[in-house]
């Protein structure tokens, strides 16, 4: 729960009067801004804290990830809660850049306070942020660096950059190979990346390190007969939805037998149906499995049952088999291995298998997961998330959302932003230039708005345990010789962020700048907070 001290009134102010209403609002504003900034400034950048959640359960949730901790804190103060849904809003349109905008709409609400208090009207001040804004947005076309052909490099690059801020350093660097390869598989010519096509898959096992990327697919169960081959190379994917166990007829009539014989007479009848599709699915696979390909292996994989005597006689003709795969699983099956699911086993082709280079069986503990790897072509992939205990597999499923939306971002916008707090301290002193050539008072809020710039690469020194305003004033020297420059976070002193591989995303900044300005004018302009709702009227009025 947020609280705010609301200002003391200057006793020749009359308390009910416009100017102390307007005073009030917009000091609780303020107050509930930096409150915010207050909670997630630590947290920016590789070297940011950790923050602890506690849910009414008991329940832990161990996150540096802005947008987890907005949407699972209880925020009680309005304004704070309004900050904290456009701020998760970014991160749902553009992957990243949630605690950012926090820190940017509080430090925009701060540095205006100080024109305000002034006598200022807050009007001027939106004015000069606005025009502030859309300079800043033009400058930003000019600075990012435009890449026509994003190379592999360039994508680990932005995708450790990102990771690197969400989980630790060694962690980070393993999830980035995964989460590159993964969008580099998905991706087709002229067509959107979906990102619905990489799943991932949470196994509670060994290390978080051992976290990585698999060519095809982790179903979380195994082979149903205990004869069944654990391992196969070079396996041919048959996928049905048939059923393939033993169903009693459904008749209003009785059957009687006199004597055993007829009695096996009668159960073999019955059986005849599945034994039938059995021996047909059994002769399609000795008659794919011979010649060149006697020693590729075969696999089935079924969306309905199959019974213990079909079971058996896979079993017995070296066959795999998975029964009641999930629907999701089947539909995957098919964009990672290839082939075409099948309805009957009538007419079954060499055509319609699909194909993986490895399939194998893994159990843990009571649990089992068979993996199918190394396929040719996926169009759907698998990342294997690995952890000691739930709150870890948690952290890290954030951090690889937050990672393939970045890379995603990277391929489709065909550019990148220098990183480390460099567009800050750039963006601010081309602004400190333009301000000279803004008329009227509007150009204090242009000021106003470049110093508010400076709190990315100032809470950034600070996290790294730097004395901000020396990290500053080398940044902007820097800056003013005409070198592009950000923080070295193990240093303390200034890099070449293009040198260093730090990519920020272009969306991400641009989406940033507009949003952060246009929340904090919003709340300079609000005079007065009130309860909305539905009041009964009594007396007169209610007859009105």
């Amino acid at each position: 729960m947020m609280t705010c001290q609301l200002w003391s009134k200057p006793s020749f102010i009359n308390p009910n009067s416009d100017v102390a209403r307007r005073g009030q609002a917009l000091q609780l504003n303020i107050t509930a801004a930096i409150g915010l900034q207050d909670v997630l400034r630590s947290n920016l950048g590789p070297r940011g804290t950790i923050k602890m959640l506690v849910d009414g359960a008991g329940a832990i949730k161990l996150t540096k990830d802005g947008k987890v901790l907005l949407n699972e804190m209880q925020i009680q103060h309005p304004t704070a809660a309004m900050i904290a849904k456009a701020a998760t809003a970014q991160d749902e349109i553009t992957g990243d850049g949630t605690t950012s905008i926090v820190l940017l709409v509080g430090e925009l609400l701060k540095q205006a306070e100080r024109y305000v208090s002034e006598g200022l009207h807050p009007r001027v001040v939106t004015e000069g942020y606005d025009i502030a804004k859309k300079e800043a947005l033009k400058f930003l076309e000019g600075f990012k660096t435009v890449k026509e052909e994003i190379d592999r490099e360039l994508l680990v690059s932005v995708a450790r950059t990102s990771l690197r801020t969400k989980v630790h350093r060694a962690l980070a660097d393993t999830l980035t190979e995964a989460v590159v390869d993964a969008v580099l598989a998905i991706q087709r010519d002229n067509e959107p990346i979906d990102l619905h096509m990489v799943e991932i898959m949470k196994m509670q096992h060994r290390s978080e390190t051992e976290s990585r990327l698999v060519r095809g697919l982790v179903l979380d169960h195994g082979a149903r007969h205990p004869d069944m081959p654990k391992k196969l190379s070079d396996a041919f994917i048959l996928t049905l939805n048939v059923s393939l166990e033993y169903e009693k007829s459904e008749i209003n009539s009785g059957f009687f037998y006199s004597t055993p014989e007829q009695r096996e007479k009668l159960v073999e009848s019955e059986r005849k149906h599945v034994d039938d599709k059995i021996r047909k699915i059994v002769d399609f696979k000795n008659t794919v499995c011979s010649g060149e390909n006697a020693n590729k292996g075969f696999v089935l994989i079924n969306q309905k049952g199959i019974d213990p005597l079909s079971l058996d006689i896979l079993a017995k003709h070296n066959i795999f088999a998975l029964r009641r795969a999930k629907r999701r699983n089947m539909e995957r099956l098919q964009l990672a291995c290839g082939g075409v699911a099948q309805n009957s086993v009538e007419d079954l082709s060499e055509d319609i298998l699909g194909y993986a280079g490895h399939v194998y069986e893994h159990v843990l503990g009571e649990e089992k997961y068979t993996f199918v790897e190394d396929v040719k072509d996926p169009y759907s992939v698998t990342i294997l998330i690995k952890g000691p205990n739930p709150h870890t597999i948690a952290q890290i499923n954030d951090a690889v959302r937050d990672g393939l939306r970045a890379v995603k971002n990277a391929i489709e916008d065909k550019s990148v932003i220098a990183g480390a707090g460099a567009f800050q301290v750039a963006c601010s002193q081309h602004l400190q230039e333009f301000k000279k050539t803004v008329k009227g008072r509007a150009k204090m809020g242009v000021q106003a708005f470049a110093d508010a710039l400076l709190v990315i690469p100032k809470v950034l020194a600070q996290n790294a345990g730097f004395d901000a305003q020396d990290v500053i004033v080398a940044l902007q020297e820097e800056q003013q010789e005409g070198h592009i420059v950000g923080i070295d976070i193990k240093t303390g002193e200034t890099m070449d962020p293009k040198l260093e591989g730090v990519w920020d995303n272009y969306r991400v900044q641009r989406h940033m700048l507009h949003s952060a300005s246009v929340i904090a004018s919003n709340l300079l302009l609000v005079d007065e907070m009130m309860r909305a709702g539905r009041t009964s009227l009594k007396g007169p009025d209610a007859m009105a």
